[in-house]
């Protein structure tokens, strides 16, 4: 299960947790503009944006869980489980299968208008990467500084839904998790006033009690909810330290930690990476389960004429910062 989100300071900002007990040996890779994109039934491209994010690279292929390109478009992919409906290879729409979502959208796309144009003719199909890889469940998430919208691939076909608040979970669909943020539309981050009974003199007890009834469960909708109020309600300064601390700070709030979610078999669900991309400047932010100290990858520190892979393996020991 994992949380995306997206924030706008000075600059734009779009990241994700992800969620999951083990590790497919993720990466943070950046693609350059030469290197050619070979899709399973859709003409290839062989000179595109550039675009950083987390892969798993197999048979020098990325397979992206999320990312931004070099224009400031950003897109993550999030487990849709039980909700998905891929669809037959339609020859009259353009036929891409899951795993090759990401990087289509953004080699192409610099902007959500343009995506939105391309997705009028996509048909996402259920092509696997390899026999070894299963077709993964997924929707989407697409953002640039001005929109954010949502990609579904149901039983009625490729859903395309705006999204205000600028946040994705997992299930379950989109107008349902949207529907369901009316459940806390007295939510405030003020402190609680009493609409309990004007026959009873409730008071607030102590400082800090604003958000009363914020939900603060692990299952998607929550996180939603939680990750939502916590976007919409944030302050911070314009500046890189800032915005990138702040954006830490909201996907902080639906962490996931270690024993708290059990999968059966002695498994948990944890937060393997969390993300920070500042997609203005193409600069990719992360922090692992293990290791909290922020590392960064710069999208224009790599040479982007190039047609090969550049890959950076995760930073996973924790670094500890000794004062004496």
């Amino acid at each position: 299960m994992c949380t995306a989100a997206t924030y706008l300071t000075k600059d734009f900002y779009f990241g994700r947790t992800l969620d999951y007990e083990f590790s497919y040996g993720e990466e943070v890779v950046v693609t350059p503009r030469r290197y050619p994109f070979f899709f399973r039934q859709v003409p290839p491209l062989k000179q595109h944006y550039a675009m950083i994010g987390m892969a798993h690279v197999l048979d020098d292929y990325p397979l992206y869980y999320d990312g931004i390109n070099e224009k400031g478009l950003g897109m993550a992919g999030l487990n849709f489980v039980g909700n998905t409906c891929y669809h037959p290879s339609d020859p009259s729409l353009d036929n891409v299968s899951q795993f090759e979502f990401i990087p289509w959208i953004l080699s192409q796309c610099a902007s959500v208008q343009e995506a939105r144009e391309l997705l009028k003719r996509v048909n996402i199909i259920p092509l696997p990467f390899s026999p070894a890889l299963p077709v993964a469940q997924l929707h989407w998430l697409i953002a640039d500084r001005k929109e954010s919208i949502v990609v579904e691939s149901v039983q009625s076909g490729v859903m395309v839904y705006d999204d205000p608040p600028g946040i994705l979970t997992n299930d379950p669909t989109f107008p349902e998790q949207l529907l369901f943020l009316n459940n806390f539309m007295a939510l405030s981050p003020k402190p609680p006033q009493n609409f309990f009974s004007d026959r009873l003199d409730l008071q607030p007890y102590s400082r800090g009690m604003g958000a009363i009834g914020l939900p603060g469960d692990l299952s998607s909708p929550s996180r939603f909810v939680r990750a939502a109020f916590v976007r919409l309600n944030s302050c911070s300064g314009n500046s890189e330290s800032e915005s990138i601390s702040q954006f830490f700070h909201i996907l902080g709030s639906v962490d996931q930690q270690r024993g708290c979610c059990q999968l059966g078999d002695g498994q948990y669900a944890v937060t393997l990476y969390t993300s920070c991309c500042n997609a203005t400047r193409g600069i990719y932010y992360y922090t692992s389960y293990e290791n909290s100290q922020i590392s960064a990858v710069d999208l224009h520190r790599c040479d982007l004429g190039l047609s090969q892979l550049k890959r950076f393996p995760l930073i996973q020991g924790q670094q500890i910062y000794y004062q004496n």
